[in-house]
């Protein structure tokens, strides 16, 4: 499918996946509540079941991207007219459909919170930033092994013609990220420039704290398979940071930081989380692009439960059995334990949401109240904002996830807090991180 201009790939995918499940929502309800008057049985593909699924897809793809909506709408209006016009006995029918096809979109809504097109949330405040004219003084870093959107040097072609004076860098095979990065931010830093970083979120976690080491800000290009740490910063594109790098426009976000008790440091910028959540964005992950988030997340949840266990964990010095405690840098969106994104990156918060394994069939409890979209209300769920939190393993798998990458640790003590306003980032001036 071609989108139209200006619809970018992350709206795009998203009204498609909404599109789709209110669609498959609207065929099920059709075929159970629709009947034909001649034979007493369903019938989703006539008159209410054209219009049910006309009327799904339109607003479903409306709810994500209006743009788009307003493509699709003369659909709808065709569709009812043709059948209306069919014969008059269809009115009822199509009517009905409209009906079924609006409130499947809309109950889509309950599982897959939209995104708001405004937030209460102030653009966060602008800070001084090097303007580096067509790049000079940016030493841009391309991880290839990110999954770069369109191939490496397809990448790194957009990127030479976006800003002809920086000084690009792909690591080849064997070469350790962490070092090329390090090198790069020191010339950045000689030469009173910017690192750049085009690639996933563990890869821009990685640059971040070479910046911050090194002083320098840090020009984020969206590179990897989800890249939400540029999508909830607002760089939707390449051609969004060069404009940014170029005008030096920038904010700064805080980071999330892990302490072991041995004083070894891992900071954050999306997520920290213990225990089977990151078996479960994985399995979600793995089922998003073909089935839709929640959908997804549903089938995810029921495999890691059948096959993982609780931990115990004591949390600021209370036991407590936990299937997954998420930390998030900054307040995440919706509610539950499903986080998508962020209105602001500096409010010097942690989102920490635990999922408690402690409780009565709460295996049960916990996947029920996912399908049926009531986690934020239920007991196994609880949500804390905090500004430091202690976390001590008593027994089960000590594997902590950082930004999506796990690691096991040799100390099972840590305590989470926030640098705040630790990094500054390239951003456009003229786009609020939730306009996506």
């Amino acid at each position: 499918m071609k989108w139209s201009p200006g619809l970018s790939g992350r709206t795009a995918r998203r009204a498609a996946l909404r599109a789709l499940g209110s669609l498959a929502i609207a065929a099920a309800v059709t075929r159970a509540l629709v009947t034909t008057p001649q034979t007493g049985r369903a019938q989703p593909t006539g008159a209410a079941g054209r219009a049910a699924a006309a009327a799904a897809v339109t607003l479903g793809a409306a709810l994500e991207a209006p743009r788009l909506g307003l493509l699709l709408g003369p659909l709808t209006t065709t569709v009812a007219a043709l059948r209306i016009r069919a014969g008059g006995r269809h009115r009822g029918e199509v009517a009905a459909g409209i009906a079924i096809g609006a409130g499947a979109a809309t109950l889509t809504c309950r599982w897959w919170p939209v995104k708001p097109a405004a937030a209460a949330a102030a653009a966060p405040p602008r800070t001084p930033a090097p303007a580096l004219r067509d790049g000079a003084g940016l030493h841009l870093v391309i991880n290839p092994s990110s999954g770069v959107s369109f191939g490496t040097q397809s990448t790194a072609d957009q990127l030479r013609a976006l800003l002809p004076e920086a000084e690009l860098t792909v690591p080849e095979a064997g070469d350790d990220l962490t070092e090329v990065l390090d090198a790069a931010a020191r010339r950045a830093a000689e030469q009173t420039g910017a690192l750049g970083i085009c690639g996933g979120d563990g890869t821009v976690n990685a640059a971040t704290e070479v910046c911050i080491r090194h002083g320098v800000p840090l020009a984020v290009f969206p590179g990897g398979t989800f890249n939400h740490f540029a999508a909830d910063l607002g760089n939707q594109s390449l051609a969004d940071v060069a404009r940014a790098v170029r005008e030096g426009d920038a904010v700064t976000a805080d980071v999330g930081r892990a302490t072991a008790a041995g004083g070894t440091e891992q900071l954050f910028l999306n997520t920290f989380s213990l225990g089977v959540y990151t078996d479960l964005v994985r399995a979600r992950e793995r089922l998003e692009r073909r089935i839709g988030k929640w959908p997804a997340l549903a089938a995810g949840l029921a495999t890691v439960l059948a096959t993982g266990s609780p931990v115990r964990i004591a949390v600021n010095g209370r036991s407590r059995r936990l299937w997954l405690l998420f930390a998030g840098n900054g307040i995440y969106h919706p509610a539950g334990f499903a986080p998508t994104y962020r209105t602001q990156l500096d409010d010097g918060l942690l989102d920490v949401r635990v999922v408690d394994g402690g409780t009565a069939f709460a295996r049960t409890r916990l996947l029920l109240a996912v399908l049926t979209g009531t986690l934020p209300n239920s007991r196994v769920l609880t949500t804390a904002q905090v500004r430091r939190l202690r976390l001590e393993v008593l027994e089960g798998d000590p594997r902590f996830a950082y930004d999506g990458e796990v690691t096991s640790a040799s100390d099972t003590r840590l305590v989470l807090d926030k640098l705040p306003r630790a990094v500054t980032l390239y951003r456009p001036a003229d786009q609020a991180p939730w306009l996506r």
